[in-house]
């Protein structure tokens, strides 16, 4: 239900856009955001944006990366700047569904998209 795009390689102090595609209306999940895994290491939360629209990130990336939804076109959207070495990582979407009578919390994962800072 969620695919990734806008990864690649950058140079240090790049920006890139990241965008995430939900095949159904994003007002269906409770929180959407951005995690990432980088090779010998745990994946680790970037960004994530609530339903009412608001947002929090993860300590590295603070000033540099902002997440934003477009309602209209079902996507969530990660723009990346003052790119460094240490954001080379495998960036997954991710979303939840919170339901109610019964309890339910469902969580999906897109299959992610590589993004390479060189030095």
């Amino acid at each position: 239900q969620l695919v990734e795009s806008g990864g690649g390689l950058v140079q240090t102090g790049g920006s890139l856009r990241l965008s995430c595609a939900a095949s159904v209306s994003i007002f269906s999940f409770n929180t959407m955001g951005w995690y990432r895994q980088a090779p010998g290491k745990e994946r680790e939360l970037v960004a994530r944006i609530g339903s009412a629209g608001a947002t929090n990130y993860g300590d590295s990336v603070k000033g540099r990366f902002t997440i934003s939804r477009d309602n209209t076109k079902n996507t969530v959207n990660l723009q990346m700047t003052s790119l460094k070495p240490e954001d080379t990582a495998a960036y997954y979407c991710h979303a939840v569904r919170l339901t109610t009578n019964p309890y339910k919390e469902s969580v999906y994962w897109g299959r992610g998209t590589q993004v390479t800072v060189s030095s």
